[in-house]
């Protein structure tokens, strides 16, 4: 780094790594964090929560998404300090236990799984709606699935899963909340 000028943004380095913490799923968890490190970054390689997954880096594919403070927001565009003192839910924080959310359950029992890189994603996404909209109509399952790039379906399983999941919770069978 050049000190002759002040005027030069000053280089991060190591020593201004700083230790974060962050309400995930749940727990209160610290790890030292990097200025500059996304809550993706965070998630992943501090705390070894992979289930969202490093799509694009653009905030284009959706497949980053995690709850945050109950909203759906991309991880990959967030960074892990500004989050700080926030309640983040990521996929592994949706079942509860060993009892998938009913939309994990419809996905699988739809066949709605195919590599299942975007799949955390449409779950985190489906949550959200679920937990504000318990009976969708077909568009808005199509806005929320939209928010999330799948390469590898027509969606039509995908968008059948979430039509399951709302008759499911119609019925009493679950809970659009589970934890």
């Amino acid at each position: 780094m050049n000190t002759s000028n002040p005027a030069q943004p000053r280089e991060h380095g190591v020593n201004d790594a700083r230790v974060l913490a962050l309400r995930v799923n749940g727990v209160l968890q610290q790890a030292i964090a990097k200025p500059g490190t996304t809550l993706l970054e965070f998630l992943r390689e501090e705390l070894g929560l992979t289930g969202s997954k490093r799509g694009c880096d653009l905030g284009e594919c959706g497949c980053c998404s995690v709850l945050v403070d109950g909203r759906p927001m991309l991880a990959c565009l967030l960074l892990a300090a500004d989050v700080e003192g926030s309640e983040i839910r990521t996929i592994e924080g949706i079942a509860d236990g060993e009892v998938l959310h009913p939309l994990q359950q419809a996905m699988v029992d739809e066949g709605a799984i195919q590599c299942g890189f975007c799949t955390p994603g449409m779950v985190i996404n489906g949550v959200h709606l679920f937990e504000r909209t318990p009976t969708p109509t077909r568009d808005e399952i199509r806005t929320c699935i939209s928010a999330t790039v799948c390469r590898c379906t027509g969606y039509n399983r995908i968008e059948q899963a979430f039509v399951t999941t709302a008759a499911t919770l119609a019925a009493g069978g679950g809970k659009a909340g589970a934890q």
